[in-house]
């Protein structure tokens, strides 16, 4: 029995077998972290106003916020514009979600880096939840990223 100096004296096919179960749980860790991008597609859908239930307590999205304070007679006299606004939203966020179960990090930082950008526009709304909510979506995809890069390594 040969062994080798990578830890605890396993064998060789013991170290590859333990290699390869790491592997997979990366692969998996990064495939549950990128279902959160489908979550937050959904939850803007429900936030926005084009299905019929809207909650607006924990789900907001900072762009539109923002555009109803500042730009309030923009939603009234172009709806079509807003709703095409939202469906764009959600259609990114999907997209960046299929790109990231393909294993794309970009996916992951583009997401990482659209939220952010949308947290900046709920601190200047006070949507406190929201931020909470956003930032939990950050932290797992951060996550993902993470998984993925420990994966190529």
């Amino acid at each position: 029995m040969q062994t080798l100096n990578v830890g605890a004296g396993r064998t060789d096919d013991e170290y590859n077998e333990a290699q390869e179960r790491h592997r997979e749980e990366l692969r998996e860790d990064s495939q549950n972290d990128a279902n959160y991008f489908f979550w937050a597609a959904g939850l803007a859908a429900t936030s926005s106003g084009i299905l019929p239930i809207q909650i607006h307590f924990l789900i907001n999205i900072g762009l539109f916020d923002l555009l109803e304070i500042y730009g309030r007679p923009l939603g009234p006299n172009y709806p079509l514009v807003a709703q095409t606004t939202v469906v764009t939203w959600v259609m990114v966020l999907c997209a960046l979600g299929f790109a990231a179960r393909k294993g794309y990090r970009w996916a992951f930082w583009a997401g990482i880096f659209l939220y952010g950008a949308d947290m900046l526009a709920l601190m200047v709304t006070f949507s406190v939840w929201a931020f909470g909510v956003h930032g939990f979506f950050l932290f797992r995809w951060f996550q993902g990223q993470k998984a993925l890069k420990d994966l190529r390594q």
